[in-house]
């Protein structure tokens, strides 16, 4: 295993800035995930921790050795890629013996290694199949064990899993955890998929226009996000977003109301000043419906609102409301719910988990009800 450091890493395609100096460090063994949309610059980055695209200014360290103009071979990291892209005149075992001959093993290394591989992956009774065999989900372990075999100091992921059905994806999630957790190699892994790197990660990278956003535990993402873009990337279904503005401030706390309603809160804050635009963030599983007339229970603060429509998904409904607000609120109930579209009912805001983003995206505080 080996660590990963970048050091004001850029990257430009002639005149278009793709990755702003990005520093980072990534330890031995650890597993981190870098996420976000199309267009943030994920997969660039990978690609350039790969050799497989050049560093327009910056380093790029491996295990303390500069390997910025390196070529990709001579990394110690082996790339497992969104395509399986395996030989179909192959079998299994050749599949993930190729690179080893090319590299000119020894017949007897290259046997233990892919024997090794495939028990770690459980593809041993799989070796004699071609790829047209096998399922996606097989193909995917395939292309993962031609990477073991290498025996890399680090582990990159470009999307591994994009291409499998939602059964699949939650199959090969738990085979990758359980890879790191036996080989302990540092892994670095490409998704824009959140609900995989809230799964897998040791710590989430979160990228938008080339910039990272935030980077932690993905914990800490979801119950203290930097701002109003990790806060409504991670976390699903995404945070709530209402509009507010600030009602007085003393310079050391200031009192918020959402518009067009009574419910608000008090916050620490000494930039803050009255008449201030912010934007109150709401995780769906921190809201509860009441209906319309009751008082509003300690810790709550009530918004009034209309259904427009339920989706029950059996332990789970999610209702979607009409608050006044430009996007539908949603709420999470746990369980069955008698909820219907048209019915008027009053949201239940828990003062304990507002989140507060100024006008410029950056988070303000988590309220402490």
């Amino acid at each position: 295993m080996a660590s990963v450091e970048l050091r004001q890493v850029t990257k430009s395609f002639g005149a278009v800035k793709v990755i702003e100096q990005i520093d980072l460090t990534v330890e031995k063994g650890e597993f981190v995930c870098f996420v976000g949309p199309s267009g943030s610059g994920k997969s660039t980055l990978l690609r350039m921790i790969a050799g497989l695209e050049t560093v327009s200014g910056g380093d790029v360290m491996i295990d303390g050795v500069d390997v910025t103009f390196a070529e990709p071979s001579d990394r110690g990291i082996a790339m497992v890629f969104q395509s399986y892209a395996l030989y179909p005149h192959m079998n299994v075992y050749d599949n993930i013996a190729f690179n080893l001959r090319l590299s000119k093993f020894s017949k007897s290394e290259i046997t233990a290694r892919v024997k090794e591989a495939a028990r770690i992956l459980r593809l041993d009774e799989l070796l004699h199949r071609s790829p047209a065999q096998l399922s996606g989900g097989q193909r995917q372990r395939v292309a993962i064990g031609r990477a073991i075999v290498r025996h890399p100091k680090v582990f990159l992921f470009d999307e591994p899993l994009s291409n499998l059905d939602a059964a699949l994806r939650v199959q090969m999630r738990l085979e990758i955890e359980r890879l790191h957790r036996e080989l302990g190699t540092t892994m670095i892994y490409v998704t824009h998929d959140q609900v995989e790197a809230m799964t897998l990660a040791d710590r989430i990278v979160a990228l938008d226009a080339g910039v990272i956003q935030q980077v932690g535990p993905p914990l800490e993402l979801y119950a203290r996000p930097a701002n109003r873009f990790v806060a409504g990337f991670i976390g699903s279904p995404k945070m709530n977003f209402l509009p507010g503005r600030v009602q007085s401030a003393t310079g050391t706390e200031a009192s918020i109301k959402v518009d067009g309603s009574a419910a608000g809160l008090t916050i620490p804050s000494s930039t803050l000043k009255k008449g201030d635009p912010v934007t109150i963030g709401v995780r769906p599983e921190a809201m509860e419906i009441l209906p319309s007339g009751v008082p509003a229970p300690a810790g709550l603060e009530l918004l009034k609102a209309r259904i427009e429509s339920v989706e029950r998904l059996g332990n789970i409904t999610f209702a979607y409301l009409d608050a006044g607000t430009s996007e539908l609120v949603t709420v999470q109930v746990m369980g069955r719910s008698p909820l219907s579209g048209g019915q008027e009912v009053q949201v239940g805001l828990r003062t304990s988990q507002m989140h507060v983003f100024d006008a410029g995206g950056t988070a303000i505080a988590v309220a402490a009800g």
